[in-house]
């Protein structure tokens, strides 16, 4: 058994870096448990072991009596004194009580209870590790997954990656090499948990920290990010120094930069964009590539409305809402995008005035009018020179007749003659031909 537990000390102490001390500790409760159930209920047992040696003794503090009647806290005088020389009766002795063998069920007891307290030391070190590292970015290996978490093999150390913190466009498997943030370090009942992450925003922030040197040494600042794990994240970066393009440092070398985070978030679109403290050039930057038609600023309720021409409303919003709701996160305004009207009320404007016009010069009726214009009739002089009533009867689905009268008080109303209608032409009698001769002939 020697053997076997120095080589447990090993293993335990360079595979999983638990101090011998601390296994001694709990080996010696593990037996000092077992001894109790084969050796008995002795007074003041306890167990040593030796370090290097790994020899194990047990030992029982006995009082020294005339007549034993407690064998298990009592020794005798003559016993004692063979023991220990000059001893007097009343006096505590220690004795050695190990037994040739503690059993089978002492063996298994002191395994278990080691076992046990050996998996506490290893939690309690995890957690005195990986307590400060809470917003590192560690590297791991997918182990097995229960329930929709997946398990992360560290080294020495396992952590969780539960349902909430995965990448829902992300597929894992047993074997596959993975980096995540770590959330928090969670001392719970069940001991210490290491919570990681590849959906968090900070993820992204610690990945653009270990990539941009300039960010590390705070030349460029991160001044807010937003994020929708697996399809867009938005990150606004600023400097204060002058001669730093911000955008440019987080991009790099022919993107050289931003390519190696793309590609650690398995091409999710990244936007970097200038940070500015005015709302209003930050809201334009983070809406690119929409153009923006007007933006109206709301400072009370700390809201922004920005309108964009009808071809430019998608790109606006993006996909799903994604880039404005993006953009809202962002700069932590309300934005909304609306569809800019000012063209087409001031066209309906102008249709209803050329509309007017017409209907009170023609004398009809405004949807009568309104007709018209939208058809290319816009005013009183297109519609008394340009056209003719047959077109107009085909516009307004009337009468030739009715039509024409229309056209004629266009006509006069833009001080014109209306022709006099052609006087129908009457039938020719035919001539008589009248024979000449003699009737007799």
């Amino acid at each position: 058994m020697t053997n076997e537990l120095l080589a447990l000390f090993e293993y335990y102490e360079k595979e999983k870096g638990i101090k011998r001390d601390t296994m001694i500790e709990a080996l010696e409760t593990a037996l000092l448990s077992a001894s109790r159930k084969s050796i008995g209920p002795a007074r003041e047992m306890r167990i040593r072991i030796e370090p290097e040696k790994g020899d194990i003794r047990a030992f029982a503090t006995l009082v020294v009596r005339d007549r034993v009647t407690n064998p298990y806290e009592e020794i005798d005088i003559f016993t004692a004194r063979r023991i220990s020389p000059g001893i007097d009766v009343g006096s505590d002795l220690e004795v050695d009580i190990t037994p040739k063998n503690f059993g089978r069920i002492a063996a298994q007891t002191a395994k278990q209870t080691m076992m046990q307290r050996l998996r506490q030391a290893e939690k309690e070190m995890i957690y005195d590790e990986f307590k400060d590292r809470a917003g590192d970015i560690v590297s791991g290996t997918v182990r097995r997954f229960e329930r929709g978490d997946v398990y992360i093999d560290l080294g020495k150390f396992e952590g969780v990656m539960n349902q909430r913190e995965r990448v829902s466009t992300e597929e894992y498997n047993v074997g596959d090499r993975v980096r995540a943030y770590v959330v928090a370090v969670e001392n719970g009942a069940r001991g210490p948990e290491i919570i990681l992450s590849r959906s968090h925003p900070n993820f992204v922030r610690r990945l653009f920290e270990s990539e941009v040197s300039e960010i590390a040494d705070r030349t460029v600042e991160i001044r807010s990010l937003a994020r929708e794990a697996g399809y867009r994240t938005k990150v606004a970066v600023y400097s204060a120094d002058e001669k730093v393009d911000p955008v440019g440092a987080c991009v790099g070398l022919r993107g050289a930069r931003v390519k190696n985070i793309v590609r650690e978030l398995n091409n999710e679109k990244v936007d970097i964009i200038r940070w500015s403290d005015d709302i209003r050039l930050l809201v334009t930057e983070a809406l690119k590539p929409a153009e923006i038609k007007s933006i109206t600023v709301d400072e009370a309720k700390k809201s922004v409305l920005v309108k964009v021409d009808e071809e430019e409303l998608s790109k606006a919003i993006g996909r799903r809402g994604q880039n404005a709701r993006l953009t809202a996160r962002l700069t932590g305004w309300d934005v909304q995008v609306q569809k800019d009207e000012s063209a087409h009320e001031a066209f309906e404007a102008q249709v209803a005035g050329a509309a007017n016009a017409i209907a009170k010069g023609a004398g009809i009726e405004q949807s009568m009018a309104i007709a018209l214009v939208r058809s290319g009739l816009n005013s009183l002089e297109i519609l008394a020179n340009d056209v003719d009533e047959v077109d107009i009867a085909g516009i307004l689905d009337i009468p030739v007749e009715e039509a024409r009268e229309i056209r004629n008080r266009a006509v006069v109303a833009t001080g014109g003659t209306v022709a006099a209608a052609p006087a129908p032409v009457a039938d020719e009698e035919p001539a008589v031909e009248v024979a000449s001769g003699d009737p007799a002939e």
